[in-house]
C-alpha cells in the first residue's frame, strides 16, 4: 500500500489540494447563501419567502450529481464555459447551501417571538434585531448540525470525480486503473479524507462547547 502512495505521491497531493480548495470555496459560499436564504425565508415580505422556499426545495430535492452535471454539461453549452472543478464546486455550493438554509431557519424559529418583539419595542429595526439579537442566539443552536453539514460537504466533494475535477477521488480512479491496486488505492484515499474531516469535526465540537459557556 505504501508503495502505491510513494509512487503516486504527486497525484495524491494534487487531488488532496483540489479537494481542500473545493471544500473551502464551497463551505464559505454555501454558508453565505444559506444564511441569506434562511433570512429571506423568515422575513416579512412574502415575495422573499417564496423565492427562498423555491430555491431551498429545488436544490434539496435534486441529487447532487444531477446538479453538478447540469453545470458541467448544460451551462457550458448555452451560457458560459466551466471546467469540471468549477462545475463541481458550484453544484456542491448550491446543494449544501439549501441544507444550511433550512438548518439556520430552524435555529431562528427556535428563538422565542418575545425576543424580536422586545428588540423592536426598544427601537431597533427588524434588520438590527435580526443581526444583533436573533442571529447570534440562533447560530449557537445550529452549530452542531452545521458541523455535520460541513463534514458532509467535504465528503460530497468526491462528486468532482465524475466531471474530471482532479480531486482525490478522480486521482484515485486513475491510479487504481493504472496499477490494478484498487483496494490499496481507496484505503489511502480514505485516510486522506480522514485527515480533512476529523480536525473539522473536533473543531466544531470545540466551538460548540466554547459558545455554550
Amino acid at each position: 500500500m505504501w508503495q502505491i502512495l510513494t509512487n503516486n505521491w504527486g497525484s495524491f497531493l494534487t487531488g488532496f489540494w483540489n479537494t481542500i480548495l473545493c471544500s473551502i470555496i464551497a463551505l464559505i459560499f454555501s454558508l453565505i447563501l444559506g444564511v441569506v436564504f434562511a433570512l429571506l425565508e423568515v422575513a416579512p415580505p412574502k415575495f422573499g419567502r417564496v423565492i427562498a422556499k423555491i430555491y431551498i426545495e429545488v436544490f434539496r430535492n435534486i441529487p447532487l450529481l444531477v446538479i453538478v452535471m447540469i453545470f458541467y454539461l448544460i451551462v457550458p453549452r448555452y451560457i458560459v464555459k466551466l471546467s469540471g472543478f468549477q462545475a463541481g464546486t458550484i453544484g456542491l455550493t448550491l446543494y449544501t447551501s439549501a441544507f444550511i438554509a433550512e438548518t439556520v431557519r430552524s435555529g431562528i424559529n427556535s428563538i422565542g417571538e418575545g425576543q424580536m418583539e422586545g428588540a423592536l419595542s426598544n427601537g431597533m429595526t427588524y434588520t438590527q434585531a435580526m443581526r444583533y439579537v436573533i442571529l447570534p442566539q440562533a447560530m449557537k443552536i445550529v452549530i452542531p448540525p452545521l458541523g455535520n453539514q460541513f463534514v458532509n460537504l467535504v465528503k460530497n466533494s468526491s462528486v468532482l470525480a465524475f466531471v474530471a475535477g482532479f480531486d482525490l477521488m478522480y486521482q484515485a480512479q486513475l491510479i487504481a486503473f493504472s496499477t490494478f491496486r484498487t483496494i490499496d488505492t481507496y484505503i489511502i484515499v480514505g485516510l486522506f479524507y480522514l485527515i480533512l474531516t476529523m480536525p473539522l469535526s473536533y473543531y466544531m465540537r470545540h466551538l460548540e462547547k466554547k459558545m455554550a459557556k
